[in-house]
């Protein structure tokens, strides 16, 4: 039966994405994150140590309920009326996957450099990534989108599409509660160097199968699509662990080596510079375009990951 949710908030978010209306459950999950790191910080002593057990603290509370919270009323519901945990939980699927708004909003920067605007391309940037983008010029701007887009295929889709098959949306609400810490906490600053480390090495461990299994697919995506598939391969075998993340680099280096492009390199976190590799081939100068293309790659890994999911559902089936 989870998969015929999976399957149905899938195709939701897909033609509807997220409405701006409508109030998200992951702005609780960070609600509960800022909520929970102030209470934590003054509950433990400002030391390194402390620091550390604090935010490992953070992550059991945060995770532990993002899954119960869900499970618990799926099971009140399951109780009173069995159709509406249904549609409750179909309907926390397809808020839990992010393909379609992540798709919304690296077009809207698309649109602002087909337009030779500056500085909306770059305020629209600031949105999707940590980085500072004050300075950043046009090709900086499309390289950091088409990495995002890259990059998030696991975060947004891939990741969430296995842990949702796994427990259904109260593990996907779970895995969300863990990748919303890593974007909020799991930087390497002086504030968040050891409080962070946790969450981020959590973020790390959940994201590490997703990750790998996000970059074969979009390796198998690039032929499907008609980019550089064999380029692809090679620059994903060849870069895929040219990161400070053991994870990011595996779809950004399929991304790169199927559009004949280099990502990567130093930026500027909040006024630090952070030295990162470059992943690619500089073959071709990065074009607008190109972020269309990201936008491509992962939606057709996506659909790979859903097509993968009912197969093995369909085997599984066939055992049993």
């Amino acid at each position: 039966m989870i998969f015929l949710k999976l399957t149905i908030g899938y195709v939701l978010d897909i033609l509807f994405g997220d409405p701006y209306w409508l109030y998200h459950p992951v702005r609780l999950i960070g609600k509960l994150i800022s909520l929970g790191e102030r209470w934590l910080r003054r509950l433990f002593p400002k030391s390194g140590r402390g620091e550390l057990t604090a935010g490992a603290m953070l992550a059991v509370l945060v995770t532990g309920i993002s899954f119960f919270v869900p499970a618990l009323i799926l099971y009140l519901c399951t109780k009173f009326w069995p159709p509406l945990a249904f549609i409750l939980e179909t309907f926390w699927i397809y808020q839990i996957l992010a393909g379609k708004c992540l798709q919304t909003e690296a077009k809207k920067v698309y649109r602002a450099v087909a337009g030779a605007d500056i500085k909306r391309s770059r305020r629209l940037l600031s949105y999707l990534v940590g980085r500072d983008t004050k300075k950043l010029d046009f090709r900086e701007i499309i390289c950091a989108t088409v990495e995002t887009v890259a990059e998030n295929t696991t975060d947004g889709m891939i990741a969430p599409l296995i842990f949702i098959a796994i427990g259904g949306a109260p593990l996907g609400f779970a895995y969300k509660a863990v990748n919303t810490m890593d974007s909020m906490v799991g930087y390497k600053t002086k504030k968040y160097r050891m409080f962070g480390r946790v969450p981020a090495r959590l973020d790390d461990a959940v994201n590490f199968i997703p990750a790998r299994l996000s970059g074969c697919l979009m390796v198998i995506a690039a032929f499907v699509c008609g980019y550089d598939g064999k380029g692809a391969a090679r620059i994903f075998f060849r870069d895929r662990k040219k990161h400070l993340s053991p994870n990011s680099a595996q779809t950004e280096s399929a991304c790169a080596g199927a559009l004949g492009i280099q990502l990567g390199g130093t930026h500027s976190y909040f006024g630090t510079l952070v030295e990162k590799p470059v992943i690619g081939d500089d073959y071709q100068p990065p074009e607008a375009a190109h972020i269309l293309d990201a936008c491509l790659l992962m939606g057709l890994t996506a659909f790979l990951t859903v097509f993968l999911l009912d197969i093995l559902r369909m085997i599984a089936w066939s055992i049993g």
